[in-house]
């Protein structure tokens, strides 16, 4: 009933940028919080960047100053503009958001299917 579509992954080379955006569609009330995860090989799932309804956004320590997280509550989407791109930023990259469904009590946690992103030294 929800879903988060990804684009905006790809190669590129040390020091580089990437943008990705991540649209939401469906039976949306509203959209809480929104966010982008990565998940590298062999490793867990860790937030990115997390943005809320407000503008409020927190970043992971690794990626401050680096990536910029904004969203259009307007067209349901969340981008992450990532800058100086470095090696150790490999990963595919999730969409996630906190999603009012219409006509449902509560929220739904909703994820996109990733996007892979990977960096070349």
């Amino acid at each position: 009933q929800v879903q988060l579509v990804e684009s905006g992954g790809g190669l590129v080379q040390a020091g580089g940028s990437l943008r990705l955006s991540c649209a939401a569609s469906g039976r949306i009330f509203s959209i809480n919080d929104m966010g982008w995860y990565r998940q590298a090989p062999g490793k867990q799932r860790e937030l990115v960047a997390a943005i809320s309804t407000r503008g409020n956004t927190n970043y992971a320590d690794s990626v401050k100053g680096r990536f910029t997280i904004s969203r259009d509550n307007a067209k349901n989407t969340v981008y992450l503009q990532m800058n100086s791109l470095k090696p150790e930023d490999t990963a595919v990259y999730y969409c996630n958001a906190e999603v009012v469904v219409v006509h449902s009590f509560g929220t739904l946690d909703a994820w996109g299917q990733g996007t892979p992103v990977t960096v070349s030294s």
